[in-house]
């Protein structure tokens, strides 16, 4: 049974997130370096050393941008990262929880959308533009499946509660009977927070596209936000489809933050394995593709709930 954690861990949630945030930006600034030849210690402080770099570095100013709009962009993707993270039970805990928090959860990933069209609106650049309009269309294409994987694990536990949700995997893992939907999921992942593969909304050949134009602080709570979101949708995973924290031995929050570990060291592989996807391709395979095999899964698993 999944409750309500103290008030403390509002305050503790912020701190483990960033700290996971950190540790997925240092294995890929790892991998990165591996590939480049580049020493591992050197590679693993690189995050440090650009991160002070930022602290200090001065915001840049540009003609005619909506200050406002462009400011608050990294503020609302890190505040919808935090809040995604929220919904996640560690152990029998959760700092949010509802009736229908698997609701709520992929309302607060909606912010996102907004979040990165207000950094490309709002700089006033071109490249910035173009940069929201990919993601807009990135996200045309990834909620829909994403949706529909987020039903079977629902449809499955018959409960919009993540906590009944991972109270259904006792005898069963919802990754053996919905292993499409488990797919579906983790693809969205990297999407929703345009990370490599999904990366065109930042991509070089528009200067960085939402990125060109920020820079300081500004830059780095982009990043930053952009990093927590892809944690804590990773995170996600593990309630829905991995059993929560289920396993033998060691205490549930333990087996939590090992399987979330795999999870994020299995889609930063991933992601330094495949080249950047180009939205007209991944648009074409989500939409032929991609919905309809999760609506048969999800199909299969109405049916197998009904009998």
């Amino acid at each position: 049974m999944v409750e309500v954690a103290p008030w403390w861990s509002a305050v503790v949630l912020p701190v483990g997130v960033l700290a996971f945030a950190l540790a997925a930006e240092v294995i890929d600034a790892v991998l990165r370096g591996r590939a480049s030849g580049v020493p591992v210690a050197t590679a693993a402080a690189a995050p440090l050393r650009s991160v002070a770099l930022l602290v200090i570095q001065q915001r840049r100013r540009v003609v005619a941008a909506d200050v406002l709009l462009w400011r608050s962009a990294g503020l609302a993707l890190l505040l919808a990262g935090v809040l995604a993270a929220a919904f996640v039970p560690i152990g029998d805990l959760a700092v949010l929880d509802s009736g229908v928090s698997l609701v709520w959860f992929n309302t607060v990933e909606v912010v996102a959308w907004a979040a990165v069209w207000l950094a490309g609106w709002g700089a006033n650049s071109a490249f910035s533009l173009v940069g929201g309009y990919r993601f807009v269309a990135q996200g045309l294409a990834y909620e829909l499946p994403h949706m529909f994987a987020l039903i079977c694990a629902a449809v499955g536990a018959g409960s919009l509660r993540v906590g009944d949700i991972v109270a259904a995997q006792q005898d069963r893992w919802f990754v053996v009977i919905m292993p499409v939907a488990f797919v579906v999921y983790l693809l969205s992942v990297p999407a929703m927070s345009f990370s490599t593969p999904f990366s065109s909304a930042v991509g070089a050949d528009i200067a960085g596209g939402v990125f060109a134009e920020v820079s300081g602080v500004d830059r780095l709570v982009l990043l930053v936000g952009r990093r927590v979101l892809f944690v804590a949708a990773a995170a996600m995973a593990v309630p829905l489809f991995l059993g929560g924290g289920a396993g033998p031995w060691l205490p549930g929050w333990l087996w939590l933050l090992a399987k979330e570990a795999g999870v994020l060291a299995v889609l930063i592989w991933l992601g330094r394995r495949w080249p950047t996807i180009r939205m007209s391709r991944y648009m074409e395979v989500a939409w032929v593709v991609l919905l309809p095999l999760v609506l048969v899964q999800a199909l299969v698993v109405s049916i197998v709930m009904v009998r």
